[in-house]
């Protein structure tokens, strides 16, 4: 019990050490020796828990989303506001989502496969527009996989931009402008005035969401 405690002790200093090496360096840039300097593990250790630098991405990708559940709402579009406020807050406050969002929009990570995240945020947003779709809450024209897409997009570039003009310090309210813009081209209008867009509704989301996870459980995001 005791060495599988540090082998996850140790496979955790080496993911947060990495996500901390790909936020400031980009993942071409990024080389498995200053990994293994900020983590201070051996190149052994590294290697027994990932065997290359792309990996260990793979592995800072996947740690930003895997099993904090979202709490359910009767409105779906307010579950799809919680989605992006949720992620909002954790952008600003979790070293592995920055990491993990900077290697997904870094263009320049050549051999490294950005695909899959772009899946997993689109994936729960599209779950809750076909379900608010059969409950009434959408404009008729509304596609849901082609609206999915766009709030994943128009998210990657409005977080982008916050990144690059205040280190994420006006995201929220960037983020809420962009709900703003574009849910009343989505949802009817009944379903708008009951929308929580506060920008405390992150952190609320979050706090609701881990209020029942163990104090020892590592914490990611099943939106």
């Amino acid at each position: 019990m005791a060495e599988q405690v540090r082998a996850i002790r140790t496979r955790r200093a080496i993911l947060s050490a990495a996500a901390k090496i790909f936020e400031e360096n980009g993942y071409q840039a990024a080389t498995i020796s200053e990994i293994l300097t900020e983590a201070g593990v051996t190149k052994g250790a590294l290697y027994f828990h990932f065997q290359s630098k792309d990996d260990l991405a793979q592995g800072v990708l996947s740690a930003q989303a895997q099993n904090l559940v979202l709490p359910e709402r009767a409105s779906k579009i307010q579950e799809i506001v919680d989605i992006v406020m949720l992620h909002t807050y954790r952008l600003q406050t979790d070293a592995m989502v920055r990491a993990a969002v900077r290697l997904t929009m870094d263009q320049r990570s050549q051999g490294l496969d950005r695909s899959g995240p772009f899946r997993t945020w689109a994936a729960p947003v599209l779950e809750r527009l076909e379900k608010g779709q059969a409950q009434g809450e959408l404009l008729p024209h509304v596609v849901p996989a082609e609206t999915a897409d766009i709030i994943v997009g128009s998210y990657a570039g409005i977080q982008s931009m916050s990144q690059a003009l205040t280190d994420y310090h006006d995201l929220v309210i960037r983020v809420t402008a962009l709900l703003r813009h574009l849910l009343p081209s989505i949802a009817v209008p009944s379903v708008l005035t009951s929308l929580h867009l506060g920008e405390t509704r992150g952190y609320d989301v979050y706090t609701e969401a881990t209020s029942a996870l163990p104090e020892e459980q590592g914490v990611a995001v099943r939106a």
